[in-house]
């Protein structure tokens, strides 16, 4: 083995940074401090207002990953959650909210958030929901699950036709199966780098940014076939 390659295997890789966006100062400190007891992620900004992290963000400071909470003073984090990701859609955000209606779980979705949880979880959830959604899952609490899963079974499909090829459907079936971008590469024998460009094109004609937002485009337009 080469210098080079020693070198390299033995640079640390850098912790997750994660901001948190929450106007409860004792809950987001406790969730930043779970957050930075972890050996692979630190949570390196806390903001009472999506105001001020947009306001950070605009001045050129980057997480990985955002913990929103919807209801903030100000801007409401869905719409917070929507003015990021339509801008910066590289950056992976997680809904943390009290409330679990409909109407609030599938904002938050559409607005391009990459999974949601629920504040009643258990705070070790957290960490493990980043690191899921870092390697291209979609963490969603059960009970959230559940309802979004009720309440795309009460609307009626309406297909159209997005120009998706027949291994773009193959993707986001399995997407749809909750597999994740390494899995979906096993499960259809396709190299990671193969199946992140099918993911990426179906983004692009889907008009979505996330695999969450990817998801629920499919499951509400009927976009694969049944049985």
């Amino acid at each position: 083995m080469s210098d080079t390659q020693e070198s390299a295997e033995e640079t640390p890789k850098k912790p997750t940074r994660v901001w948190v966006v929450e106007d409860n100062e004792t809950l987001r400190k406790t969730v930043a401090r779970v957050l930075s007891r972890q050996k692979d992620m630190e949570c390196t900004h806390q903001y009472e207002r999506c105001e001020d992290a947009i306001e950070a963000l605009v001045a050129g400071e980057r997480p990985d990953v955002m913990l929103f909470d919807i209801q903030l003073p100000g801007m409401s984090g869905i719409e917070g959650i929507r003015r990021i990701k339509t801008a910066l859609p590289e950056i992976e955000i997680l809904v943390f909210s009290v409330f679990d209606d409909n109407e609030k779980v599938f904002s938050a979705i559409c607005a391009g958030a990459s999974g949601y949880l629920l504040k009643t979880s258990n705070m070790n959830e957290i960490p493990a929901a980043i690191r899921e959604t870092l390697e291209g899952g979609a963490p969603i609490n059960a009970q959230i699950a559940r309802r979004v899963l009720d309440m795309f079974s009460q609307l009626a499909p309406q297909s159209r036709d997005y120009g998706l090829t027949d291994r773009e459907k193959e993707v986001l079936e399995q997407m749809v199966e909750g597999l994740t971008k390494k899995e979906i590469a096993d499960q259809l024998d396709l190299s990671f780098h193969t199946v992140d460009k099918h993911i990426r094109g179906i983004y692009s004609k889907l008009h979505v940014n996330t695999m969450t937002g990817a998801v629920a485009k499919a499951l509400k337009e009927g976009l694969l076939p049944k049985g």
